[in-house]
């Protein structure tokens, strides 16, 4: 059965990239980064030209059954690109060849990343489309831009012909994706190993617009945040006591709360407003307010302006995308996304 691009998302994509045309490269102080080598947005233009309609098409129709699913595939496409690049290291499921710890048990991912099946069924209907042609990593990237256009956030033409990884490192994604109860300077730090600045770490958090955090990842906020058994001061106490009503001190670590309560579903710049507010859920977003001058002047920033963000934001997604992808012969194109074609 052939798959058709829906018209709402072909339309948003559309709208949202003439829009960046309002903002061209360097005109916010936030350059795209230098051209990247042999990623282009036209990798595909003749080996797979189906590639847009088929990504869209399946992402679409997943994000119409479950609303979480496009913060879920924005989610996985950070958390390939902090470890090894961006390069479906992520997808890979434990082989018994030994050489290798799946990533999808560490800390960061375990009982949180969600996506895997629906790039398994992107990648299926590519494999019949064009066989043996698109990356797995490519497929995450493009997945991470339609989910953004889907909840209203902006478009970017995303730069392909990543390859994919033959291996994973669970010690990588333990270490290098930034924890919900890190300081500021280790945040920026894990950034900054990643070739991204403070504009980056602060315009990429934005993503907290839309999605999901269990209880375990901020319950230290609301009982005792300095281990003395008091609550974060940093925390609206009227949002700390609606919190506590269901995340309780001990048990319910995978109870979910929306990290923007006011529009859960809706990609927009209400996520700086909360932090202003003293409503941010993770104590790594309200540090972006009280830790740095420069971070909380772009939460300002950005709280004013959703045009500045959603131009930042696509920036810095293009320059995450980027972050060391494997190219010409390095790598694979995987067959199936959660295995090496041979080892």
């Amino acid at each position: 059965m052939a798959l058709h691009w829906t018209s709402g998302l072909a339309v948003a994509v559309a709208a949202a990239l003439a829009v960046s045309v309002l903002f061209p490269a360097g005109a916010t102080g936030h350059p795209l980064p230098p051209a990247s080598g042999m990623l282009f947005p036209q990798f595909y233009q003749h080996t797979c030209p189906q590639l847009q309609e088929v990504v869209g098409a399946i992402v679409a129709k997943e994000h119409a059954k479950d609303p979480r699913m496009a913060a879920s595939l924005v989610r996985l496409h950070f958390h390939d690109c902090f470890v090894q690049g961006c390069d479906a290291s992520v997808l890979l499921d434990a082989d018994g060849s030994g050489r290798f710890q799946t990533e999808k048990r560490s800390n960061p991912n375990r009982d949180s990343l969600r996506g895997y099946e629906v790039i398994d069924e992107i990648k299926a209907a590519l494999e019949h489309a064009c066989p043996h042609t698109v990356s797995c990593a490519d497929i995450v990237a493009v997945a991470a831009r339609d989910s953004t256009v889907l909840t209203g956030g902006p478009g970017w033409e995303v730069p392909l012909g990543r390859r994919d990884s033959l291996t994973a490192s669970l010690s990588g994604s333990n270490n290098l994706i930034p924890a919900p109860n890190d300081t500021l300077p280790t945040i920026a730090a894990k950034f900054r190993n990643q070739g991204l600045d403070i504009v980056d770490l602060v315009a990429l958090s934005g993503a907290h617009t839309i999605g999901d955090s269990r209880c375990v990842s901020f319950r230290q906020r609301l009982y005792s945040q300095n281990n003395d058994g008091r609550p974060d001061p940093t925390l609206n106490p009227a949002y700390a006591a609606e919190l506590r009503g269901r995340c309780p001190k001990s048990g319910g670590d995978q109870i979910l709360f929306a990290l923007d309560p006011a529009t859960q579903f809706r990609f927009d710049n209400q996520y700086y407003k909360n932090i202003l507010a003293m409503n941010g859920l993770l104590n790594s977003d309200e540090v972006l307010l009280t830790q740095s001058h420069e971070t909380m002047q772009l939460v300002k920033s950005y709280a004013a302006s959703n045009e500045l963000f959603f131009d930042h934001f696509a920036k810095s997604m293009v320059k995450m995308g980027n972050i060391s992808p494997l190219t010409g012969h390095s790598g694979e194109i995987r067959k199936i996304c959660r295995r090496v074609n041979h080892f």
